[in-house]
């Protein structure tokens, strides 16, 4: 016998326990399907936890700027601020980036080279110019997706864990979906909300794929002297070569690495983090002491980099829930509510949707 659901999301890391959350509040029953030990193992767990608007660029940024009241007003986030440093000789290339994103409502204040020094102590002569986003804060990514999951419960959805779904096969008006173990259920509605596993879901679905691209991105966690200050804001480079931020006297590291890789629990490449550390050497005068931690998750983007949320176009019982990139927590409150907004009916949307339509790619 196999259990009865509106609706079955499979995927139960930020995106699917978000969606999951809003779906069963509406009164759905909804089932949520993770296939590991434990919601939030690959890329929730693995996130460099930062909320700014820039990040993702302008397709991204009014998702990210959508969900910045509500996870002020839960309290998920710590003011840190960005900025964004530019070498000699991009000051136009920096003017650019800035006035994009101001005519897009984002805060901006542009700083020369003794304002940044201010902020970045030791940093290196080169770096002569950058844009700070004030309003950039950390992300308390944990606590948000453990509060969708206890919200999704409440409300009554139900999680299943090692449950990697096999096979969903059309069955009347909706699916008869089985686990790799052998439970199954049934549902209206299938949610493909998996990650990096989206076109595998959808191929075991029989849904064409979209061409999603999974990417490695790798981290450090170094001890340096001196020791990073508290206030240091999340620093990024313009060309998108490095990014870094404080955390409890140490300092989280990036190479910005975007590496291609087929689905996978991610291990970071020892390459990655001496690269991230090279570069980190040529932005402040600071001794790297060693490497606390490293660690690597996959961001996954669909081929013109813009999350895809939407009924499939060839498939209405399917609903496209991914592609999220490196976006997928900062964007997490304005995603859920646009996907729940489309599959109640409700036209409640907190963005437009339809540069997300998966019909795009059609």
């Amino acid at each position: 016998m196999s259990e009865r659901f509106d609706i079955i999301v499979a995927g139960a890391g930020m995106a699917g326990a978000s969606l999951a959350a809003l779906l069963a509040a509406s009164g759905a029953r909804v089932l949520l399907l993770e296939a590991e030990t434990q919601p939030g193992y690959h890329s929730t767990g693995r996130s460099a936890a930062f909320w700014t608007e820039s990040y993702g660029g302008a397709g991204v940024q009014p998702l990210t700027m959508a969900s910045g009241p509500p996870l002020r007003d839960g309290g998920y986030l710590t003011e840190r601020g960005a900025l964004t440093i530019a070498r000699r000789g991009q000051e136009a290339q920096l003017e650019s980036f800035a006035s994009e994103f101001e005519g897009l409502g984002v805060r901006v204040e542009r700083l020369g080279r003794e304002a940044l020094l201010a902020r970045i102590p030791g940093l290196c002569d080169d770096w002569t110019t950058g844009a700070l986003e004030p309003d950039c804060s950390d992300i308390d990514v944990a606590r948000l997706h453990q509060d969708y999951l206890a919200a999704a419960r409440r409300a009554g959805a139900e999680l299943w864990i090692r449950a990697r779904l096999a096979s969903a096969v059309r069955d009347g008006d909706g699916w008869l979906v089985t686990c790799e173990d052998g439970r199954a259920a049934r549902a209206g509605l299938l949610v493909n909300a998996a990650g990096a596993w989206a076109d595998e879901v959808a191929q075991r679905a029989g849904v064409t794929k979209l061409g999603f691209t999974p990417m490695l991105r790798t981290i450090a966690q170094i001890r340096t002297r001196p020791e990073p200050p508290e206030d240091l804001p999340l620093v990024l480079d313009l060309n998108e070569k490095f990014y870094f931020k404080p955390e409890a006297g140490k300092l989280w590291l990036s190479p910005h690495d975007e590496v291609p890789v087929p689905p996978c629990d991610a291990a970071p490449e020892e390459l990655a983090v001496a690269e991230a550390i090279d570069r980190l050497q040529n932005v402040v005068n600071w001794e790297v002491e060693r490497v606390d931690h490293k660690w690597a998750g996959l961001r996954t983007f669909a081929p013109d980099r813009l999350p895809v949320y939407g009924i499939d176009a060839h498939e209405p019982r399917f609903f496209w829930f991914a592609g999220q990139g490196g976006f997928g927590i900062q964007t997490a409150p304005a995603a859920a509510g646009l996907a729940a907004g489309l599959i109640t009916g409700s036209g409640d949307f907190p963005v437009d949707p339809a540069p997300y339509s998966p019909g795009r790619f059609s």
